[in-house]
């Protein structure tokens, strides 16, 4: 009988040890209030010459400081220092249909499994943040939120005037370079990411995206020298990225480029009548580009002064024609900022920033990022401002304020200067923020 007790008892210690060894957490983020937005178009190409377009949008909207969203994730201890993990994260949209968004495109925040081992690093699978993503995350002063006025993290949410701000065409808004997330690569599926342990204050990342489908097809002439039809269908991707912290100094460097191939149309003289450069992974969205080669690099540093804590970042991106690298179109931003806590319970952050967009096109309908045809150079210069304070009630739950304000000049569109257009824009947001 003593025996029989003795058994079940080593077994329900043994059950509890296993179930101490594996966790599963579920987390979120609600951020819920008030937008409103104030959007001013002057010199309008798409219109006549000189005309000024006002648009203004007030509305309780979310995700303001933070996207919505709820996750589960978890992890198991196998022994020897080594351990499984994995995320689901998905969107929330608090004032759509569906409280679980439903976009194709950006709905799957994250998924991904792995495995770490403890004083090496670890490795996953699957639908990741790209290393200039997780950069940016812990090097941006205003925490990489959703209003305007970031020139880094220029991902504009919050309602539908700025839905609609945010997919305008070339001839508007997008060649702005503050259209949404023309900076950089937020996450891309098909990802093995790998990222090592801190060894004397250095830490390395690096992922590398590789497409389900990888088929060939030999180009063949359509009619008339120089004019193609076909092509190879290949999107790959890879990147780089290495911190180093000493004592209140942390610096950051990132490089990553994304390459897609796919079938084409184009004429003697460069022309595409199908598959045509787009940039890919445009807004935070998982659809890569096509026919383009996505150069991006990030750099930046932050040191705690105690009383504030500085920013300074760089970003570039060019994306080039894979079949013309003479067709592209390149931005690059600087940004500094400070953040800090006046009292115990409010903080509050600054940035500025400016920077250029420039593209180069042979032909009409020859390019790496337009939806429309254009003709000629095409340069814009831009800046922008954000101020911000959270008031913190817990640990888990603030109120904040922010606004930002962004201005484009000196736009060339269709290489005439009768057609420079220029766009002013600010937002504004009040709410409250729950993590859980």
């Amino acid at each position: 009988m003593k025996k029989s007790l003795l058994a079940v008892a080593a077994l329900g210690a043994f059950a509890s040890a296993a179930q101490a060894q594996s966790s599963v957490t579920v987390y979120g983020i609600l951020d819920v209030g008030y937008v409103g937005s104030n959007l001013r178009i002057a010199n309008n190409a798409a219109a006549a010459n000189g005309t000024v377009a006002n648009t203004t949008n007030s509305q309780f909207a979310d995700s303001a400081e933070s996207t919505s969203r709820l996750g589960f994730k978890g992890t198991e201890d196998l022994g020897g220092g080594l351990s499984a993990f994995f995320t689901i994260e998905t969107a929330i949209t608090p004032n759509a249909q569906n409280a679980i968004s439903s976009s194709t495109a950006t709905a799957n925040r994250q998924t991904f499994a792995g495995l770490k081992k403890a004083g090496v690093g670890q490795f996953a699978f699957g639908t990741q943040y790209t290393t200039i993503h997780n950069a940016v995350s812990v090097t941006d002063p205003g925490n990489a939120n959703n209003m305007m006025g970031n020139v880094v993290y220029d991902k504009l949410t919050g309602g539908s005037s700025l839905t609609a701000f945010n997919s305008k065409t070339a001839a508007t808004q997008q060649f702005s370079g503050q259209q949404n997330n023309t900076s950089y690569t937020v996450r891309a599926t098909n990802m093995l990411s790998l990222a090592s342990d801190t060894f004397s204050g250095f830490q390395g990342n690096a992922f590398y995206v590789l497409n389900n489908q990888n088929t060939n097809a030999t180009p063949v002439p359509t009619g008339g020298a120089g004019s193609y039809s076909g092509g190879t269908t290949n999107a790959t991707g890879w990147g780089l990225g290495a911190n180093y912290t000493w004592q209140k100094l942390m610096v950051t460097a990132n490089f990553q480029q994304f390459t897609n191939k796919s079938a084409y149309i184009v004429d003697g003289t460069g022309v595409y009548s199908s598959g045509y450069p787009t940039q890919g992974f445009f807004g935070g969205s998982s659809a890569g580009g096509t026919n383009a080669k996505d150069n991006q690099q990030y750099y930046a540093a932050t040191y705690d002064f105690g009383i504030l804590k500085g920013y300074v970042q760089y970003v570039n991106r060019k994306t080039l024609d894979a079949n013309n690298p003479n067709n592209y179109v390149a931005r690059t931003a600087q940004q500094i900022g400070v953040r800090s806590y006046i009292t115990p319970t409010i903080e509050g952050w600054a940035s500025a920033g400016m920077g250029k967009l420039t593209a180069s096109q042979q032909t009409a309908t020859s390019y790496a990022l337009f939806s429309s045809a254009m003709t000629g150079s095409n340069s814009a210069n831009f800046g922008g401002f954000q101020l911000g304070s959270n008031y913190w009630l817990s640990k888990r739950t603030n109120l904040y304020a922010i606004y930002g304000q962004q201005r484009t000049s000196n736009q060339n569109f269709g290489g005439t200067a009768a057609n420079a257009t220029s766009y002013n824009a600010n937002n504004y947001a009040v709410g409250v923020r729950h993590t859980f």
